[in-house]
């Protein structure tokens, strides 16, 4: 399959591959961490932004081990994450309840046309296959063939594989604190609506 617009910049195969998930960079990869100043110690108390600096790495680590192990399947990160959203609809199989593509792009968070990109080489592969829509004849739905479901079941044992290995020395304990922490920030900032972007400095002139 060819690489499409979906795919994440930070799972590009172009990367230095590590030999595994624990490795470093250079010293001023993206993914290392930041010059360490005089409050910076191991010691001292994390901030909010050097968790979340921590987490863009952990993801970005993740999805780049995910997205090789997935290269000899002929499956881009991009097309996992449209297989898996259209594995998440039950009845995925049947036009009656397969999703649309207009659905999918929305899912997916890109433009239609890029949509159909995805779309076009998941029917290519034979993983997918588009459908009339039975109740607007305009629509499309598309839905998960035979071999689509088996690549879904690879995907997610890819993932859980590479999660594993990322996470595999951290007591089962710790992880339960760090997924309830993560779903309790992840409810607050959804409750709180979408941020209001702050005006450039120089708007009120």
């Amino acid at each position: 399959m060819t690489t499409t617009p979906t795919d994440d910049p930070a799972d590009s195969s172009s990367a230095p591959r590590p030999g595994s998930l624990g490795s470093g960079g250079c010293a001023d990869s993206p993914d290392s961490p930041g010059p360490t100043g005089p409050n910076d110690s191991p010691d001292s108390p994390g901030s909010a932004a050097e968790l979340a600096d921590s987490m863009t790495r952990a993801i970005k680590r993740i999805r780049r081990q995910t997205g090789w192990r997935l290269e000899p399947y002929g499956i881009t990160p991009g097309q996992a994450r449209a297989l898996r959203t259209l594995a998440h609809v039950p009845g995925c199989e049947t036009p009656d309840h397969a999703m649309r593509l207009s659905d999918l792009a929305d899912k997916l968070h890109i433009a239609p046309r890029s949509a159909t990109t995805v779309v076009d080489a998941l029917e290519e592969a034979g993983l997918v296959e588009r459908s009339p829509d039975p109740a607007d004849r305009r629509a499309v739905r598309i839905l998960l063939t035979e071999a689509g479901r088996a690549a879904v079941e690879r995907i997610g044992q890819v993932r859980d594989e590479v999660a594993q290995e990322y996470f595999g020395e951290v007591s089962p304990a710790d992880e339960e604190v760090l997924l309830r922490v993560l779903r309790s920030a992840e409810a607050r900032f959804l409750a709180a609506g979408p941020p209001r972007r702050s005006a450039p400095p120089d708007a009120a002139r």
